[in-house]
């Protein structure tokens, strides 16, 4: 990313998350497109907190006209949000650290007996 390219974040999004958007331009080095998943992230980030609040308010579940429990929609907007949140995350690679990689154990592969196991 350019220094000088806007990438401010959207008014639609709450503060917390134009900050969040913010501090991740200013941390990486980002392209346009990077830009707009990170902005879907934030959606998705606000979108499940509004859920979320709902579902506290009015509980995971109400009754129907026959009286029987049913989960609200809030409870499936929370958990789509939190899955695209997940995803777009994923798909920005922001914080891939490598782990130091230890070597493995070379184990011979076991070689069968003749009779043993025999496919033909």
């Amino acid at each position: 990313m350019k220094k000088d390219a806007p990438f401010t974040p959207p008014t639609h999004l709450s503060i917390a998350m134009r900050k969040w958007v913010s501090s991740i331009v200013d941390r990486y080095e980002i392209e346009q497109h990077h830009f707009k998943v990170l902005v879907l992230a934030a959606e998705a980030w606000d979108r499940c907190s509004a859920a979320r609040s709902v579902i506290l308010k009015k509980g995971i579940s109400y009754l129907d006209r026959f009286g029987a429990p049913r989960a609200r929609p809030e409870v499936g907007v929370e958990r789509d949000s939190r899955i695209a949140f997940v995803r777009c995350l994923r798909e920005l690679a922001l914080e891939v650290e490598v782990p130091e990689e230890k070597p493995r154990p070379r184990v011979a592969p076991r070689i069968p007996r003749k009779g043993e196991n025999d496919v033909s």
